[in-house]
């Protein structure tokens, strides 16, 4: 999996953001239970797309912190 580059995710609305948060988080959680029961091949795909969420919620919180 490859990561997401931050200067991508800034042409993004909110919106798009937060919905591809929240899906990379429901990945995440699937990615889990699959290390769990031992059938994932690539572990490294949870710490990408746990970085990919925090580069995603960084970009979000930096916009809220701009408009007050």
């Amino acid at each position: 999996m490859k990561a997401r580059k931050a200067k991508d995710l800034v042409g993004l609305s909110d919106t798009e953001l937060q919905s591809f948060v929240k899906e990379s988080e429901e990945n995440v959680m699937r990615l889990r239970f699959q290390l769990a029961l031992g059938q994932l091949q690539d572990s490294s795909s949870i710490k990408t797309l746990r970085k990919d969420i925090a580069r995603m919620k960084t970009i979000i919180h930096e916009r809220t912190r701009n408009a007050n």
